[in-house]
């Protein structure tokens, strides 16, 4: 079992290289990954999937634009031009109507209630975010249309109204639940309320509730399914984090009854992932995810650490990691008290709960593909 502690190290770049969170214009301002439009010189721009960059538009004549990185056409997203929530280009000789991210929607917002574009818009900011770090992996992102048994989909969906004339009876069971089934996300759009989302965080006694991490939390239960298939690596994964084939609702209730195990920091990286082996899966693979787009992000944001590795270039890629982790976090949870704010990242990665994390590095690795992509 492996403990660590904060150590100094380098920013390492890991898995499929640099992930840019950001980018340039043609006249040199900065971009972010969420801009439709650049704020210095008013140029239109948008996210080209096929290739993972956001880039300077020029307009082509009867709705294509030319992207000023590697010359192609595109159109943009139906999303985007019917509802504003979409930044991402569709190729145009992509017959498809809506880009790569939008088309695994398969419930949207009910876009009657004028709230809830802004709460859809918000949604959609985080899932990209998700599928963006899903390609940079490589790992395999396939619709429901190309695969309707192990495909992938998006419901985002509301509470029904509490308040109907015809029934006041509305039960938990009514209640629309975030979570993860057959490939099919849901996302309650509550989650998009941040007044909501707060509540439901002390409601729940968590340190930590974000859309972000709602979307790779439940990305982590879909690619169990993917990943562990073969008999050897389900058995590796039981070493680790558990027997899946324990009761899985007793469990949940179990939790929400009594709370986490007792010494669940000795062996998890939160309070939750001590429910059950999926849940520890789920967990884990989410925070993963945190790590490696935080570390990559910092990287080219020109972040760098005073003191060199001790254990040198050669270390093994996930210790790097770790290490860097261990690091940048801490550093980003003392900028956060300078600014009165809660700790960015209220965990801790040590021990037990790293060797699970190293295993899903090790995992992505063995399936990351060459050149990432999605299968509609």
């Amino acid at each position: 079992m492996r403990s660590r502690l904060p150590m100094a190290g380098g920013v390492v770049t890991t898995a499929t290289g640099g992930r840019l969170k950001t980018f340039t214009c043609e006249c040199g301002n900065q971009l972010f990954f969420e801009n439709s439009r650049c704020l210095a010189c008013g140029r239109a721009v948008g996210f080209l999937p096929d290739s993972l960059v956001l880039s300077a538009l020029e307009p082509a004549g009867e709705g294509r634009y030319r992207a000023l990185l590697g010359g192609s056409d595109y159109r943009h997203c139906g999303n985007h031009l019917d509802h504003h929530v979409c930044n991402w280009m569709v190729p145009v000789e992509d017959p498809e109507r809506l880009c790569r991210s939008c088309r695994l929607n398969a419930i949207i917002p009910n876009l009657a209630e004028p709230r809830n574009h802004t709460l859809w818009f918000r949604i959609e900011q985080a899932k990209r975010r998700l599928l963006y770090g899903l390609f940079h992996l490589g790992l395999d992102v396939r619709g429901k249309r190309a695969d309707p048994r192990q495909g992938l989909a998006f419901r985002f969906m509301e509470d029904p109204a509490r308040d109907d004339e015809f029934s006041n009876a509305v039960t938990e069971d009514q209640r629309v639940l975030t979570g993860h089934m057959n490939g099919t996300i849901t996302i309650n759009i509550r989650e998009a309320e941040p007044s909501a989302r707060e509540a439901m965080r002390e409601k729940m006694n968590e340190e930590y509730r974000t859309l972000l991490g709602h979307f790779r939390h439940e990305s982590g239960h879909y690619y169990w399914g993917l990943l562990l298939g073969h008999a050897d690596r389900k058995a590796a994964f039981r070493a680790l984090f558990g027997d899946e084939r324990a009761d899985y609702a007793a469990a949940l209730r179990r939790y929400y009854a009594e709370g986490p195990a007792p010494d669940w920091e000795a062996r998890h990286v939160s309070p939750y992932a001590s429910a059950h082996p999926w849940e520890d899966w789920a967990e884990s693979w989410a925070h993963y995810l945190h790590m490696v787009d935080t570390i990559e992000t910092a990287e080219d944001l020109g972040f760098r650490f005073a003191d060199a590795s001790p254990q040198g270039s050669d270390a093994p890629e996930f210790d790097s990691l770790l290490d860097d982790w261990s690091r940048l976090s801490l550093a980003l949870n003392m900028l956060n008290r300078s600014m009165g704010l809660p700790d960015a990242y209220p965990f801790v990665v040590a021990g037990l709960a790293a060797d699970k994390i190293h295993f899903i590095h090790d995992l992505v690795r063995a399936a990351g593909g060459p050149s990432p992509g999605l299968r509609a």
